[in-house]
């Protein structure tokens, strides 16, 4: 028996959440195409006949705006020093940059076997990547790179493969039916938010996040109160949209998705509150989840 933890890690919008899912083989991590989807830090529970893997997905690394930017990066960081292998995943379609550097250089002294993992290959020729490969080997000496295609699942055997080389652990953490660390309430929130992050355009996405206030289980449904916070009127009007359409075509695509997750029928009740500034006042991060923040 092999086991161990795996922290993911690098820029917003790296891929990082999309190839864990690609991983498990379900959707345990949100995903969408704007930095800074994911908030917290998430176990996904990779099973094998010998093989346990807890991948641990983090925030991306990021310069913060306020306090709940601050929470993310601590997060990350933190998280990076509690695995047993870190996985360093970049875009490849994008140049190795400042931001990259500046992940690089937070880990790099963790003392842990640092995997980079080429992410979007899909979009490189053989010889196209066999370039790039020697290019990241001159910036820092990986115990092993590894390319991928996260939204195309490929090589990932091959990853798994690489990242058994690095567990030494032998107990197995969590029971083989498990598949993430999360509780179904959390999993139905993010899912709403999802939908927000992928239907709203700039600023909207990142200014709001999505709390359940209510679930009542029945045999064969669920009633699902679900509050979207904002942290201001204008943007209250915005998921609302004229005439309620916003609110209820985020209702729409967020419904099946849970139905799926729950295995029932849903009836999914959305409404937006506004709390001014929210992300940069402790108390309301706690209340809302982020609740790591030194006293």
């Amino acid at each position: 028996m092999k086991s161990g933890f795996v922290g993911v890690v690098g820029r917003p919008n790296a891929g990082k959440s999309t190839l864990i899912n690609a991983i498990i083989g379900k959707k345990v991590a949100i995903t969408s195409n704007k930095p800074q989807t994911t908030r917290n830090v998430i176990h996904g529970i990779y099973n094998e006949t010998d093989t346990q893997i807890i991948f641990v997905d983090t925030p991306g690394i990021h310069k913060p705006n306020h306090k709940l930017g601050d929470y993310l990066n601590k997060q990350a960081y933190t998280s990076s020093y509690d695995v047993d292998v870190i996985l360093f995943m970049i875009d490849a379609s994008e140049e190795f940059g400042r931001g990259d550097m500046f992940v690089l250089d937070k880990i790099k002294n963790n003392n842990k076997p640092i995997i980079l993992v080429l992410n979007k290959i899909d979009k490189f020729s053989k010889e196209e990547l066999f370039k790039k490969i020697l290019e990241y080997q001159k910036i820092y000496e990986f115990n092993d790179i590894v390319p991928v295609s996260a939204l195309k699942k490929n090589n990932i055997k091959e990853l798994i493969k690489t990242i058994k080389k690095y567990l030494t652990d032998d107990i197995k953490y969590y029971d083989d039916s498990y598949i993430t660390n999360k509780p179904i309430s959390f999993l139905v929130s993010e899912i709403v938010r999802e939908k927000i992050f992928n239907m709203t355009k700039e600023e909207v996405p990142h200014s709001l996040t999505c709390v359940i206030e209510g679930i009542k289980n029945k045999k064969d449904s669920s009633y699902i109160n679900v509050a979207i916070i904002v942290d201001r009127e204008s943007l209250k009007k915005i998921i609302i949209g004229k005439g309620g359409n916003m609110i209820k075509n985020i209702g729409i695509k967020a419904r099946p998705e849970i139905e799926e997750l729950l295995g029932k029928k849903v009836y999914l009740e959305l409404y937006v509150k506004v709390i001014e500034n929210w992300r940069d006042r402790e108390k309301y991060l706690r209340d809302f989840g982020f609740n790591d923040f030194d006293e």
